[in-house]
């Protein structure tokens, strides 16, 4: 199957939704059983105000939905300072749990941050 053909294909999901913030962020974990192989997931951040603002963004993994959510090695972006940007990071997705979240971590004095964090994988059997 060629390139575009996957990414016609491909299936986003929301892990945290762009908006403003100024705090800690978990997002509500994503059902990614029906996914399968490499997924990209993706962060858009720009720094809005503050005093040496900093966005530590990373995915976790848990058996349920509300259970206990544990980091997914290697699965965390470069750390955000006042450069807004897309990054990108590969998730082996049938290696992950069953539910996929992300966690944002906002530092610094009065910090605001326009940030969202999305997942787009394929779905298994070339749903």
């Amino acid at each position: 199957m060629g390139i575009m053909q996957d990414l016609v294909k491909a299936t986003p999901l929301t892990l945290l939704p762009a908006l403003s913030r100024s705090a800690d962020a978990n997002g509500t974990g994503v059902d990614v059983s029906l996914l399968e192989g490499m997924a990209i997931a993706i962060l858009e951040a720009a720094n809005v105000s503050g005093t040496t603002p900093t966005l530590d963004v990373k995915l976790q993994e848990s058996d349920t939905s509300g259970g206990t959510y544990t980091d997914i090695a290697g699965a965390v972006f470069t750390q955000v300072t006042t450069v807004a940007g897309i990054q990108k990071i590969a998730v082996e997705i049938q290696q992950t749990k069953k539910f996929v979240r992300a966690v944002f971590d906002v530092g610094g004095t009065s910090p605001v941050y326009t940030a969202g964090c999305y997942l787009i994988g394929q779905k298994k059997y070339g749903g």
